[in-house]
């Protein structure tokens, strides 16, 4: 009766060409059935909840623009909308893409409470326009502002590639454990682009989350060998086991496989199945994308699983 009853006001609010927000994770028993892209999952021990599949902004990215920006704010809204509307909650932003305030303008009738934004910090010399880079202390407060957000659910050092990071960054590591401390971001730590910094990231308490690229094809990974796949895929699981979180990029080689529906399929299927990450950010460029992407996600059963989960179920905005 109870959800005969919110089934009739959710066609109600729809019928008036009212705007239906975040409405609806609702529990869903599972059995032996399909994965859904929006189906709401745990980021490690962070106690962030993220939709499987989130929305990655940073296609060609550099200098403050991407792929995403240089679609224009229409387009842009028509994309994150479109992947909200899916049920999709998790969307990674970056200093580096430009995107901070694309998204902020993109979902700002969106309940903040019902979305996942993770940003990252460059720390790197070039890709920006500016010489300098100031501390965690400096720039979060701006991209808060960008955000138009009072906190940022993850925070990244973006482009980790050294194996001493913990050392080199640690400037950045204390000002970001502060930051967490005051409630301004929920969890701290970094997008590697290096096999030995993804080790290191094992055993560094400091680390909530990684970004990594992994897919079954080695296409824009830390390593150019498929047979080397199985290290990368090695370490992302040991740090799951230590209770950080993954979250995977350049899942479908960063439209390496835009033309190859075997590696495509094959993709989904070894990000899902593999055990390596918790969710996983896709740069899709048009709505149509998301339909596909998901319409593969969907043919991939949780084989011989029982789980309670969480399904954001569509919603549409007026």
């Amino acid at each position: 009766m109870e959800m005969k009853r919110r089934e009739f006001l959710a066609k109600s609010i729809v019928g008036a060409g009212g705007l239906l927000l975040g409405a609806g994770c609702v529990a869903a028993r599972q059995e032996s059935s399909m994965y859904d892209p929006a189906e709401i999952v745990p980021l490690g021990r962070t106690k962030i909840k993220v939709s499987r599949v989130g929305l990655g902004t940073g296609m060609r990215g550099g200098g403050r623009q991407s792929n995403h920006t240089r679609m224009g704010q229409e387009k842009f809204d028509a994309l994150a909308l479109g992947c909200y509307e899916r049920g999709m909650r998790l969307f990674d932003v970056a200093d580096l893409y430009g995107t901070h305030p694309f998204l902020a303008s993109a979902l700002k009738k969106m309940p903040r409470k019902d979305y996942v934004v993770t940003s990252k910090i460059w720390w790197r010399s070039g890709g920006l326009p500016e010489k300098e880079r100031p501390g965690a202390d400096v720039v979060i407060p701006r991209f808060l502002k960008e955000l138009k957000t009072d906190y940022i659910d993850l925070v990244l050092l973006h482009c980790v590639e050294s194996e001493k990071w913990p050392t080199e960054l640690s400037d950045y590591m204390n000002a970001l454990a502060g930051l967490k401390k005051k409630g301004l971001i929920r969890a701290h730590g970094l997008s590697c682009h290096s096999l030995d910094a993804l080790r290191t990231s094992i055993n560094e308490a400091w680390v909530d989350s990684v970004h990594a690229r992994i897919n079954p094809y080695a296409a824009k990974m830390d390593v150019n060998r498929i047979e080397d796949v199985p290290k990368v895929e090695a370490v992302l699981k040991e740090l799951r086991a230590r209770g950080k979180a993954v979250i995977g990029m350049k899942v479908l080689g960063e439209g390496a496989f835009r033309d190859s529906d075997e590696k495509r399929d094959g993709s989904i299927k070894y990000a899902l199945e593999s055990g390596c990450m918790d969710a996983m950010v896709i740069g899709f460029e048009k709505p149509n994308e998301i339909d596909d992407f998901a319409a593969r996600v969907r043919k991939v059963p949780m084989t011989g699983k029982a789980s309670r989960t969480q399904i954001c179920r569509p919603v549409r905005v007026a």
